[in-house]
């Protein structure tokens, strides 16, 4: 078999993860009239966290203090993320909230490289988000939806460094103790929101679906491609999400971008597809949870 021919099924692995999780944050956003943004949260949270517990067993591995301490702040900031994106998905589009929350792990990217090149990645970011801000007072966003895009994206650059320090335990074990620590974020404000409107089975069987098509097939996904293809190509796929989401949205929820957000979007995508390609040193990836 040839090389090309090896790389092409986790390659298309990848863009398996990114469409299930894409597709699966559609139809959870299609729960926010039922329970809000923090109820969907929750259930996807808290039943991800369940369903990786009973597929790792993660009890079977000895964890030091020094470790538990990396996988709670690991897990917290996970849960704070996931949280922000869906209340910001209340407001702004999906497409564009994955965007403006690429440029968290963008800036831990463009932080570890000194390369002349990456201004050229740095330009093209900043382009795009300035395309996507609310910066004028008729702005089409909403600025609140923004700011917690943007919170999101912070979110996702310390879930990135925190993640590192975790990064020589198993995969399965940090990231299953990991959700259960974004469970102890998350799964409270959604009771608070939401109430006895959680306890629907209906309700319940919708978020276990969301779980499992946003979360647990996302992941299997990853962790099979990531052990087949290089970093840098992983890297690149992943860029794509943000493409991927619009495209999906606008088949999904009918979310219509025009046609500078659209520019927009097309910038941030190849600002981090170049900084992928041109890392001095390659970024861990933690396992896709976000969006």
């Amino acid at each position: 078999m040839t090389q090309s021919r090896s790389l092409l099924l986790p390659a298309a692995a990848v863009l398996g993860s990114i469409t299930s999780l894409c597709i699966g944050t559609s139809f959870a956003k299609k729960l926010f009239p039922l329970v809000g943004a923090e109820g969907t949260s929750a259930l996807r949270v808290g039943f991800s966290a369940i369903v990786l517990l009973l597929f790792w067993r993660p009890w079977r591995w000895p964890l030091s203090r020094r470790d538990a301490g990396a996988v709670v702040r690991y897990g917290l900031t996970l849960g704070v993320m996931n949280l922000l994106f869906y209340m910001a998905l209340r407001t702004i589009p999906f497409g564009i909230a994955v965007a403006i929350e690429f440029s968290g792990p963008l800036a831990v990217a463009m932080y570890a490289s000194r390369r002349p090149i990456d201004f050229l990645w740095l330009a093209f970011a900043i382009a795009g988000l300035a395309m996507l801000l609310p910066l004028a007072h008729d702005a089409a966003l909403d600025r609140t939806g923004v700011m917690l895009a943007m919170g999101a994206a912070v979110c996702w650059a310390l879930y990135i460094l925190f993640g590192k320090q975790a990064g020589h335990l198993h995969a399965g074990h940090s990231v299953s103790l990991g959700m259960v620590a974004a469970s102890l974020v998350v799964v409270p404000f959604g009771v608070v929101h939401a109430g006895a409107a959680l306890l629907d089975w209906k309700i319940l069987a919708a978020g276990l679906g969301v779980a499992i098509i946003s979360s647990a097939i996302p992941m299997s996904l990853e962790m099979m491609a990531l052990k087949r293809l290089p970093s840098e190509t992983f890297g690149i796929l992943v860029s794509l999400e943000p493409a991927v989401a619009s495209l999906l949205a606008m088949f999904l929820l009918g979310e219509l971008l025009h046609g500078m957000q659209w520019l927009a979007i097309g910038c941030i995508v190849m600002a981090s597809i170049g900084s992928t390609i041109t890392a001095k040193r390659v970024m861990p990836r933690a396992v896709e949870a976000a969006g």
